[in-house]
């Protein structure tokens, strides 16, 4: 009795429900923006999400921003991706986007992943992987020279290189990357190969902040030295008012210097964490370990080439050495954060120098205005002391205003020397009393 109508309405129940759940998804990619066009991309389709599938389902772009994709051929795409998009796509947890969010806008970041490396330094924001960097919010006003430089040094820093051949390795040693070769020949020891493509994009970075900070800096110090010594000139309630707010833009302004500047030194203090940001060299392993083991061990292989070893500068090529890729080794990395950190650390000084130069006015002010209660004091004490000379003065004219008979009344012609003796003792009282404070030193000589 209770199986036959009860079970077919769990059935229907179940069959909406599904039907409810199910979302379609049809994501279609905005147009691009300069930098050439590049191929749709099937495998990430899913991330890149249009105007199409935002018309269907308000809920699934609800929380979708705008990105601009770049790759290593310098191509480029406006994108609007979701969260769950952006996570599936990178491979990074969702705590990684709340960094890129408002919330954490001043903080500083360069964080590895597996896949990924979250960069966070001041206005620009970025996702970069070995193959592409997707930037956030990239029409904003401040994030446009960093889009600019992108456009313009990717093609030319990351250049396709055609596919190579075994026989050909009589005059250099390729190592496969999945889609192309990258070449590394013999005489190339002493000359300078390309940065990973990682590396060129925070390079980029680091360049557009420390500029950025540099010109900060150059203009706090063109406002502030001619304030300052309009304070120490003039100390007034407009002039003190500028200074007030110029310390305020220079605590703003050293606290960003700062952030960066720990969090690069955070990552020189640590290999591990270096070693992690190497992002093309996990995925050259990824792509083709056993084709790396096979040619290391091979004899073909030794005796085309002598074992391999880091180039002296900070490139991409040098990632192989005679047995397999070291890990350990972080010295590209580690050199190209070095210049950034002497760079910032030579702006941080800048800084501080300005703000030795305000404590200095600071201190110069407060001894003036010291030097001026000082002045004050001793007027003050000055008239004190005249007011007590005349207190006495008045004090025996009172006297003698009173309604009692002396004989001094009845003598002709002592007004004059009376009054004049009152108050030549006042005035010698008045002296007296003020070579005293003189002599104790309670007034300045």
């Amino acid at each position: 009795m209770g199986k036959g109508p009860f079970s077919f309405r769990r059935t229907s129940g179940r069959r909406r429900l599904k039907k409810t759940v199910e979302i379609p998804s049809s994501p279609s990619t905005l147009p691009l923006i300069g930098g050439g066009s590049s191929p749709p991309n099937n495998n990430n389709n899913n991330s890149l999400i249009g105007s199409g599938a935002a018309g269907k389902t308000k809920k699934k772009t609800g929380g979708a921003r705008l990105w601009m994709r770049f790759d290593r051929s310098g191509s480029s795409e406006l994108v609007e991706c979701d969260k769950n998009s952006i996570i599936r796509r990178a491979a990074i947890p969702s705590r990684d986007l709340r960094i890129l969010g408002p919330v954490f806008s001043q903080s500083s970041n360069i964080l590895a992943r597996e896949k990924a490396m979250v960069v966070n330094l001041a206005f620009i924001k970025a996702i970069v992987t070995a193959e592409e960097v997707l930037v956030l919010d990239p029409l904003c006003k401040e994030v446009l020279p960093f889009v600019d430089q992108l456009r313009q040094q990717l093609p030319y820093r990351t250049q396709p290189i055609p596919h190579g051949s075994v026989e050909d390795q009589d005059s250099e040693i390729h190592v496969p990357t999945g889609r192309q070769w990258l070449p590394i020949p013999e005489s190339a020891e002493g000359l300078q190969s390309e940065l990973p493509f990682e590396f060129q994009v925070l390079e980029i970075a680091l360049e557009l902040v420390c500029t950025y900070l540099d010109s900060s800096v150059a203009d706090l110090e063109r406002d502030a030295y001619p304030v300052l010594d309009e304070l120490a000139r003039n100390v007034s309630t407009k002039n003190l008012e500028h200074v007030r707010s110029l310390k305020s833009n220079l605590t703003h302004l050293l606290a960003r210097v700062q952030k960066v500047r720990d969090e690069i030194e955070h990552l020189l203090d640590d290999n591990e964490d270096m070693a992690q940001l190497y992002l093309t060299r996990k995925w050259i392993q990824n792509q083709q370990p056993d084709a790396l083991l096979g040619a290391t061990a091979s004899n073909s292989f030794t005796k085309t080439a002598p074992p391999l070893r880091r180039f002296n500068s900070s490139r991409s090529g040098s990632f192989i050495t005679s047995n397999c890729m070291d890990d350990n080794d972080v010295e590209d990395l580690e050199m190209l954060l070095e210049a950034y950190f002497m760079q910032l650390d030579g702006t941080r000084n800048k800084i501080l120098s300005v703000r030795e130069y305000i404590d200095d006015t600071e201190d110069y002010v407060n001894i003036q205005l010291d030097n001026q209660r000082n002045e004050l004091i001793q007027l003050q004490l000055t008239l004190t002391i005249a007011s007590f000379a005349i207190a006495v003065e008045t004090l025996i004219a009172g006297i003698f205003g009173m309604n009692i008979h002396c004989p001094l009344y009845d003598m002709h012609g002592i007004f004059e020397f009376f009054v004049g003796g009152t108050s030549a003792g006042c005035i010698l009282l008045f002296l007296l009393v003020l070579g005293y404070a003189r002599w104790k030193k309670l007034l300045g000589s």
